[in-house]
């Protein structure tokens, strides 16, 4: 009887990668020894994660995930800012973002109050909120 066709070409397949192996092909690989990077799409529903991971590969990802890594990249930009004016400004660009995505979305960014993000984001505006405002306070 005959082997059906994948069998053979998984038996080929298999064959060809022992031989590989133990040639040498696979020690000096780039990444050798370190751990893989996995990345957890559990947040994503199984009938989509094939289509998002094809979109990433492409360069492309979601407006709400844009919004989100330009305000994570505004919250940095406030945290580590020496200038309070420049801060206050950063303040003020942070919440007319919130507001458009809010209205463009229809609802808000996720950052309702359950969300663990919203609390990251209080945190850091109400923290340099406070500053800016004793800073102002000194110049009185």
């Amino acid at each position: 009887m005959k082997e059906p066709p994948l069998r053979f070409i998984a038996g080929l397949a298999e064959r060809r990668i022992a031989e590989a192996q133990e040639a040498g092909e696979f020690d000096n690989l780039p990444g050798h020894g370190k751990p893989l990077e996995l990345e957890d799409d559990s947040h994503i529903p199984p009938e989509l994660r094939m289509s998002y991971k094809i979109l990433k590969n492409a360069g492309y990802i979601p407006s709400e995930l844009a919004e989100r890594k330009e305000i994570d990249s505004l919250l940095d930009m406030l945290e580590n800012s020496e200038d309070e004016q420049l801060k206050i400004r950063q303040m003020r660009k942070l919440e007319v973002m919130l507001l458009q995505a809010r209205t463009r979305h229809k609802r808000s960014l996720a950052l309702e109050q359950a969300d663990p993000y919203y609390e990251k984001v209080i945190r850091r505006i109400s923290v340099l909120g406070g500053r800016s405002m004793k800073t102002q306070k000194k110049k009185n």
